[in-house]
């Protein structure tokens, strides 16, 4: 079959001399390649855009503070989560306030939680494994009075009276090691026992002094 008829009979109808030229000779170029068997190369196809999953931020880490105490006057151990979620955990809170209570008499005070941060960044500063020995947390009035008319070394208004204070020391670091780095921290009082062997730590202001 010619070309030329073959574009009248329907694959450029359109009238002579109406096509571009252009237009005209793509035209026969595609018919060529049919009448030789050819089968025509297609357009080609835009790329497409390849899609990447957007990367996930990394979830930030959720810090949990621990303590470890062990009363040595009541024999209790109590290794707590007291901060986690950005906050202070209530039930640990309490449980703690138990432990640090006055021995002589029962009585249980709020501490100041304050005082779990300090020890936690002492243990974090000393590398300390052993739990922290607690000679006194909370100490009731009555307790204050007897022991300030014992010894020189209670103050009258203790702080410990308020759960803000503790006297402490680590079986596996040295004590004055301890007191180095209560003082390091800048975070309240420290007062130094070596001869009662502990550590007394508040969240008062900041200060020290060394007793017996």
């Amino acid at each position: 079959m010619h070309r030329r008829k073959l574009l009248q009979w329907g694959l450029g109808a359109f009238g002579a001399g109406l096509l571009p030229l252009a237009a005209a000779r793509a035209d026969d170029d595609i018919i060529g390649a049919i009448l030789q068997g050819k089968q025509p190369s297609p357009a080609p196809v835009p790329a497409q855009p390849v899609l990447r999953p957007t990367p996930m931020a990394a979830p930030v880490p959720v810090e949990t503070r621990w303590v470890h105490l062990h009363n040595i006057h009541t024999g209790e151990k109590l290794e707590a989560a007291y901060w986690e979620n950005g906050d202070y955990v209530p039930d640990a809170v309490q449980a703690l306030n138990k432990v640090l209570r006055d021995y002589r008499n029962d009585q249980v005070h709020p501490m100041d939680p304050g005082l779990y941060d300090i020890l936690a960044k002492i243990q974090a500063r000393t590398e300390a494994k052993s739990p922290f020995q607690v000679i006194s947390g909370y100490r009731s009035p009555a307790t204050n009075k007897m022991l300030a008319n014992r010894s020189g070394e209670v103050a009258k208004h203790s702080l410990h009276m308020e759960g803000k204070a503790m006297d402490i020391y680590l079986e596996d670091v040295a004590l004055e090691h301890v007191r180095a780095a209560a003082l390091d921290l800048g975070m309240g009082g420290v007062g130094y026992y070596p001869q009662s062997r502990f550590v007394h730590v508040d969240v008062g202001r900041v200060r020290q002094w060394k007793g017996a």
